[in-house]
């Protein structure tokens, strides 16, 4: 009972703020005057820092470090770690602390196009705010807050840069100096800590940023609050008709990305601050405008742009190239699944990158690359050659999944996915010398273990049991459709990438692969696995083998196997299972039923007051940036029409729904192609 009225009052208070909404605009998200309960905060993130919004005004509700992990109140496997939250400010203005209740015409807006978050009020008639807060994309540690101040009447302000320590971290300890130089002056606030077992060492640092020449700025007061809370504040007089605006520069770093951060926090705080905004800006935007020059244009549907945008930004902003960081399937919006990196990365949420960000993509390829001797490990201790990857994965490579999961020691097609999203990215870049270092050796590793995993039994019966499918409702089952299937594709994969760089594939990768059995019902129905009947499933499973694996690709087989299996979905089930059904109802050109499905699949999944995605309808866990990959590959794979085949990127079909006039995809591939559908 409490489920379902949490679920009817997140409904209820986001229907109020959907009909409150004007058109909706492509690339701004706003919440205007919203009640402050229920509230789920949305991102600003650059794929390092993830900075989550809160409802008080320029506060934040959490702040997210990608890369690092530690254990710390939530079991006995390491968790992503929330850090120090040195972004967040407090105003007073003539005495009084400006608060959400005090405020009128208050609104919190997303930009997705320059990634900014704006929060707007007016308070008491006096004065007019407007706080906006950035994830630097040229800068990965480093955050900018930007605020305005108009003043309506002669007013004095005081306010307050914050850096505040959630309680799991330990043995902080908190600093404040003033850097003097000839022609300028910065204050230095730090805080440094132990993350929860000491293993790690956090630290972050931030300074004010003032208009005025130096000598005249403001004087900076230091207030050490406790162990736990500090800040840095100043005081300035405006008169009626004028504006002020000054800015923060908040630096978090730890000893997993360099080996001295409590140093290494303030260089990069100090280095932003003699930026200066009009740089630090500047950069800023030039790097989501290059960014944004992959993108999917829709015409005629304009709430959906707003919400592709709105799934692509969450995926450019939870990840970055270069890093060997990978996509949890909450990405930094929190501790959503402990931030560990699933399955959800390589079939949801990479192929949508692969095709707008290889070299985003590439990165999430480097995470696996760099763990596979805690997989070959692996393999070793469950009895099995090559690599095992686990089901959940952290920061170096072992099982990270909590022991009351199965999944951990049974969900064994995620070695599958990891090599598929291998061959994929050659297929798109073509970048051979790739292949023979890193692409290869992944394929013939993976495709090593499932020549071990398979039961060998006669012909056309090399079994693959005892394992969890993607249905995870059905545990400790044999010849899963979805795990047969990606082995016998992988399997494939590796010969074919043998030959590319003139080797001799094991001719028994091929042999492994004709013989692993795809079962079926007596009518012809794929069967999901051998004791299969009918039951309820929580995500789409059989469904998987014509899109993405295109192992089912008689168009009868595939209607017959969409149909049975459409009906045996979970309503409650996680948004990708349904965005997979919509993918194929699109790929058979039935765009109208597509097009339900698809909306279906995400829209009763957004939460008050900002949108953000949660995993499930009525669910509670945003943003579920897994739910963001479905959605777009039944964009840009069945709407769109593309297929990552050995020619590159193809367009193969696409039709539209009525509703859309037109479907442009921008910037496909290594050779940032423009695609069309009208």
């Amino acid at each position: 009972m409490t489920r379902t009225i949490t679920t009817f009052l997140i409904i209820f208070f986001f229907g109020i703020f959907l009909f409150a909404q004007d058109k909706a605009d492509p690339w701004i998200v706003t919440a205007k005057n919203y009640e402050e309960s229920p509230y789920f905060g949305i991102t600003v993130a650059n794929g390092m820092i993830g900075l989550v919004s809160a409802p008080e005004p320029m506060q934040s509700s959490a702040v997210v470090l990608n890369g690092i992990y530690d254990n710390y109140q939530r079991g006995r496997v390491s968790n992503i770690l929330q850090v120090f939250d040195p972004v967040s400010l407090e105003m007073e203005i003539d005495g009084e602390l400006v608060t959400r209740t005090k405020m009128k015409e208050y609104s919190q807006s997303l930009d997705m196009k320059k990634a900014e978050l704006i929060t707007q009020f007016s308070f008491q008639g006096k004065v007019e705010v407007s706080h906006e807060l950035m994830a630097l994309r040229q800068l990965p540690h480093t955050a900018l807050a930007l605020v305005n101040i108009k003043a309506n009447k002669d007013i004095k302000i005081k306010s307050r840069s914050l850096i505040k320590s959630p309680d799991h971290l330990r043995e902080v300890r908190n600093y404040f100096a003033t850097i003097d130089r000839p022609h300028v002056s910065l204050p230095l606030m730090t805080s440094v800590g132990q993350s929860p077992t000491g293993v790690h060492k956090v630290a972050a640092s931030n300074s004010f940023i003032f208009e005025e020449k130096h000598g005249s700025e403001p004087e900076v007061i230091h207030v050490d609050w406790d162990f736990n809370r500090h800040w840095m504040e100043f005081e300035k007089e405006i008169k009626a008709g004028e504006s002020y605006t000054f800015a923060v520069v908040s630096s978090i770093i730890s000893s997993e990305h360099n080996a001295d951060p409590f140093n290494e926090a303030e260089r990069l705080t100090l280095y932003a601050r003699l930026e200066g905004i009009e740089r630090l800006l500047k950069r800023h935007e030039a790097a989501w405008d290059k960014l944004w020059e992959s993108d999917i244009l829709i015409e005629g549907d304009p709430m959906v742009q707003q919400e592709v945008h709105s799934a692509i930004y969450h995926l450019y902003s939870f990840a970055r190239e270069g890093t060997s960081y990978s996509l949890s399937p909450m990405g930094l919006s929190g501790l959503g699944y402990n931030g560990h990196i699933f399955w959800d990365t390589e079939i949801w949420m990479y192929p949508p990158l692969l095709l707008l960000q290889p070299e985003i993509a590439k990165s999430l390829l480097d995470y696996r690359f760099e763990r596979m001797e805690a997989a070959r490990q692996n393999a070793f201790s469950h009895g099995y050659k090559g690599v095992m990857f686990p089901w959940e994965s952290a920061d170096d490579g072992g099982e990270e999944t909590p022991i009351w999961a199965l999944t951990g020691p049974f969900q064994h097609h995620i070695t599958g996915d990891v090599a598929w999203a291998f061959w994929k990215y050659y297929q798109v870049t073509k970048d051979k010398e790739w292949l023979r270092e890193r692409g290869y050796p992944m394929l013939k590793e993976v495709a090593d273990f499932w020549t071990s995993r398979v039961e060998r039994q006669g012909p056309g019966a090399y079994h693959i049991r005892n394992v969890i499918g993607a249905n995870e409702y059905q545990e400790n089952i044999d010849d899963n459709a979805y795990t047969n299937g990606m082995a016998i594709t992988v399997l494939g994969y590796a010969s074919q990438a043998a030959k590319v760089l003139g080797l001799e594939p094991d001719p028994d990768w091929a042999h492994v692969a004709q013989n692993i059995p795809i079962l079926k019902f007596d009518n012809g129905t794929t069967r999901e696995n051998a004791t299969y009947n009918g039951e309820m499933i929580k995500q789409a499973d059989v469904n998987l083998l014509a899109y993405p694996l295109d192992i089912v690709r008689d168009k009868k087989q595939l209607r017959k196997d969409l149909l049975y299996y459409e009906e045996k979905m979970d309503p409650q089930g996680p948004a990708m299972g349904f965005s997979v059904i919509a993918t194929l109802y699109a790929r058979i050109n039935k765009p109208e039923k597509a097009y339900e499905v698809f909306v279906n699949s995400y829209r009763p999944n957004a939460v008050p007051p900002l949108g953000v995605l949660s995993e499930t309808a009525g669910g509670t866990n945003p943003y579920f940036a897994t739910g963001a990959g479905g959605l777009l590959q039944t964009v840009l794979n069945g709407f769109g029409g593309l297929e990552i085949t050995d020619q590159g990127v193809e367009q193969i079909g696409g039709a539209l729904p009525k509703s859309w006039e037109k479907l442009t995809l921008k910037g496909i591939g290594m050779e940032e192609k423009t695609f069309e559908v009208k």
